[in-house]
Parts: C-alpha cells; sequence; structure tokens
C-alpha cells in the first residue's frame, strides 16, 4: 500500500467520523430507560453500527461504605470477584486461571472495580448468537456466584501491602494521601487503606458485604450496543439470574463532607528532585446546579491546558513549573477541588503564592468575556470526542444512571455549556470555593514558610 492510498484511507475515516459525530449531535442519543420487576434499573443505547455490546452494573458499594476499621474491604471485594466462581449445578468450580481462559476463548471480558462511590461491573462481548448467551451465562455465574479464595486472597493482601511500602516512597502520593486527610477530615472520602486495615479484612468480610450490598434491587444497569429492548431485557435478566432479589432495605445515609473551618498548609520534607503542590478544599456534589458554571470556569481557571490562567501566570509568566492545572471531582459527595503542580523546591513557596494570587482573584472577578467565549468553543468543540466510541458513550449513560441525571443529558450537554455566562461563572465560584480557607500541601525538600 503506497503512502498516498494510506493518507487517503485515513482521511475518509477522519471524514466518516466526523460524520457520525454531526449525526450523533443532530439527532441525538436517544436513552430508553425501565425498571425489571426484580428491582434493577436499566438504561439502554442502542448502537447497530457494529455487532457488539458494552454493560456497566453499578452497585452503591464503593468504599464510602468500608467499615472504619477495614478501609480497602469495598475495593479488595470487587478484585477478589474476579478471581474464580464457585460450582454451579453440573458447572464445575474455576479458579483464576480457568475463568481467564473461559473470557478469553470468548473473546469477551467481564471485570470488576471499585471507587469512592460504586462498586463497578463492566462486560464487553460481540453480538453474535453463538458467543453473546455464553459470555452472559459466564458473566452472570461470576457476578452472582464469585470463589472468593483464601489462598489468592493471602497473595493478594501481600502484593497489595508491597505496593502500600512502594507507594510510600513517592512523593506524588504521600502529597495525594495528606491532601485527601486533610480536605475530608472524617469523611469516607478521606480514608485510605492501610496494611492495619487490610489485615482486618478476611473472606467472610468479603462475603458479606456482597450478600448484603450486590443486589438487585441495588442495580443500575447501563447498555451501549447492537441490541434491541427486547434483547437487552433478557440480557439483564440472564445476568441477575443468579442473585436473589429479597427485600431491598434503604441503606444506611452517609454523611456529608464538612466545609474546611481554616486555611491549613502542610509541609512534609523529602528527598525528591520537585517538590509536589496541592492546593484545595471540598467542592461540589456531581449533581450541583452550578454544575455546568463549575465546569466552564474550570476549563479557564486550569483545566484548559496551557490556555488556562493558572498556565499563563505559573507557566509561562514566571516559569515556576512545567504543568499547573485545576479540576473538580464531584461525587455522591462534594468532592475535592484541587490545584496541582511541580516546582523546584526553592520555588515552591512562590509557585504557592502564584498560584493562591491568580485563584483569589477568579473567584472574585470571575473570567472574561473573551476567555468565557474560548472555553465554550474549545468544549463544545471536543464534546463529540467524549462519545466516539462505544466504550465512552457507556461511560456517559453510566453517569447518567448513576447521578440521576435528566436522560436528555447529552442531547443538551452543548445547549447547557453556551449558556453559561460570565456572572453564572463568578457567582458559583464565589458560592463553592473560599481561598481564604483552603488546605496547602507541599511535599518536597523545602524550608519552612516564611
Amino acid at each position: 500500500m503506497t503512502a498516498s492510498t494510506q493518507f487517503l484511507i485515513r482521511l475518509a475515516a477522519g471524514m466518516l467520523m466526523v460524520a457520525v459525530c454531526a449525526q450523533l449531535s443532530w439527532a441525538g442519543i436517544p436513552i430508553q430507560h425501565w425498571t425489571q420487576p426484580s428491582g434493577v434499573k436499566v438504561y439502554l443505547v442502542q448502537s447497530p453500527g457494529i455487532p457488539m455490546v458494552d454493560v456497566q452494573i453499578d452497585f452503591d458499594a464503593g468504599g464510602r461504605r468500608d467499615p472504619r476499621e477495614q478501609i480497602g474491604l469495598a475495593s479488595v471485594t470487587a478484585s477478589m470477584a474476579s478471581r474464580g466462581v464457585m460450582a454451579d449445578g453440573a458447572a464445575p468450580a474455576l479458579d483464576e486461571n480457568s475463568l481467564s481462559e473461559a473470557w478469553a476463548d470468548l473473546g469477551a471480558s467481564f471485570g470488576a472495580s471499585a471507587g469512592s462511590d460504586r462498586m463497578s461491573f463492566s462486560l464487553r462481548s460481540l453480538t453474535y448468537p453463538d458467543l453473546l448467551p455464553k459470555a452472559v451465562q459466564l458473566a452472570a455465574r461470576q457476578l452472582g456466584r464469585p470463589g472468593f479464595p483464601a489462598d489468592v486472597w493471602r497473595r493478594e493482601r501481600e502484593r497489595m501491602v508491597a505496593g502500600l511500602r512502594e507507594s510510600g516512597t513517592r512523593p506524588a502520593t504521600v502529597a495525594a494521601r495528606a491532601f485527601a486527610a486533610a480536605v475530608f477530615g472524617q469523611h469516607p472520602y478521606g480514608f485510605e487503606a492501610t496494611e492495619a486495615t487490610l489485615a482486618r479484612i478476611e473472606v467472610a468480610d468479603m462475603q458479606r458485604l456482597y450478600t448484603s450490598l450486590i443486589t438487585p434491587c441495588r442495580a443500575k444497569v447501563s447498555i451501549v450496543g447492537a441490541l434491541s429492548r427486547a434483547q437487552a431485557d433478557e440480557l439483564v435478566a440472564s445476568l441477575f439470574a443468579g442473585l436473589a432479589a429479597g427485600a431491598c432495605i434503604p441503606l444506611a445515609a452517609v454523611a456529608e463532607v464538612e466545609p474546611l473551618a481554616a486555611a491549613r498548609e502542610i509541609r512534609i520534607p523529602f528527598e525528591s528532585a520537585q517538590a509536589h503542590v496541592l492546593i484545595g478544599q471540598p467542592g461540589i456534589r456531581r449533581n450541583d446546579p452550578d454544575f455546568f458554571a463549575i465546569t466552564v470556569g474550570n476549563y479557564i481557571l486550569g483545566g484548559g491546558g496551557f490556555v488556562s490562567r493558572l498556565s499563563e501566570e505559573v507557566r509561562q509568566k514566571r516559569g515556576l513549573s512545567y504543568s499547573v492545572y485545576s479540576f473538580f471531582s464531584p461525587g455522591l459527595h462534594a468532592g475535592a477541588f484541587t490545584v496541582g503542580l511541580q516546582t523546584r523546591p526553592d520555588q515552591a513557596t512562590q509557585a504557592v503564592a502564584v498560584s493562591r494570587e491568580v485563584l483569589e482573584r477568579f473567584v472574585l472577578g470571575g473570567p472574561t468575556a473573551a476567555e468565557l467565549e474560548s472555553a465554550k468553543a474549545n468544549l463544545v468543540g471536543g464534546f463529540a470526542l467524549q462519545i466516539d466510541s462505544n466504550r465512552k458513550l457507556l461511560g456517559s449513560v453510566a453517569n447518567i444512571a448513576w447521578n440521576n441525571l435528566a436522560l436528555d443529558y447529552l442531547d443538551s450537554w452543548t445547549q447547557q455549556v453556551q449558556k453559561v455566562s460570565v456572572d453564572d461563572i463568578r457567582n458559583a465560584f464565589a458560592r463553592r470555593l473560599q481561598p481564604q480557607s483552603m488546605v496547602t500541601v507541599v511535599v518536597g525538600a523545602v524550608a519552612p514558610a516564611n
């Protein structure tokens, strides 16, 4: 194949992607939603272009529900759920190697993970009639009858403890841990697994968590792929066939994140070439009405890379850091607002001062009209890249499902961004951020603050 032919093929592929994204934007992305008799809530986007389906199953079983003395329980439970399945009737038990081989034979995948808010299971498979039913059947076994082998847990615990010890040698990890603890205080968002908490976790604890929280009535299932509604409904019913429905007792409420009462500066000596700096406070929940104003405003402040205010003042004008950024991490509770950078240890105090000054000015005055229009153009122009594959689209649908957002959220996203005004951003930042009461963490061989 000649270079010119390759170029033409790539050009045609690029034009096709633009056309597809434009068509999605024009036609909208209809999300079908229904609840099965078992209580499972289903969200479906039909995508018939390729014979494939992606499924995400979310439960309110994330780290925020870990017992204080067993931090890490949700994470290790999710990890161990992929380490084997128990026997089921005529189907023999599968250890972790046999399970991995079974998925490889199907050309499909199924796995689990846990974050602060949720435990998630994901399935990906071709939709061919001779493959999909087998993949769903195996996923149903793994979801309904995980093995939790004790010998594997002992091995994994040793590996995790070794990882924790190694991570303590990295300044970025040390900074992140100190920052989370200071920002969130006694809220579970700030808790980290330790050797001691992992030592208290046994297989019986994983089984107890799994039995109590991984139930159909607590599940939200997001699907993107080449399935009809009837096929998707049947797939979901099959996936949950191994889990008992039972009564859905409401879970205990988790307390909200407390605001910071005063500014706090934490300096941790560390032998490293760069000082790691984090500045922030509790931010917003994902369903906050200021979400779009915050999103556009943060792009201007520090989320837009080299075109942001922070980058201009800290990097371009003063050369204090190659990269400086800001972001919000909203969840079911107020996630952290964070400004982060790395700098030479002897420049850390100056970099912190400049970053704080930029943040204070932005909260007080907001963006300029030119900054706002540029941010809108970049955000709207890049939106198609957030949904240009089934897997990315699945993440967006799962976000809608998990946070109870409007079903037309994706269709109205660009309009919501375009509606944001300078006043909206200034008012939202003034409501949500208190620059005089933030946590500052500096990890590195830095001199004490003056």
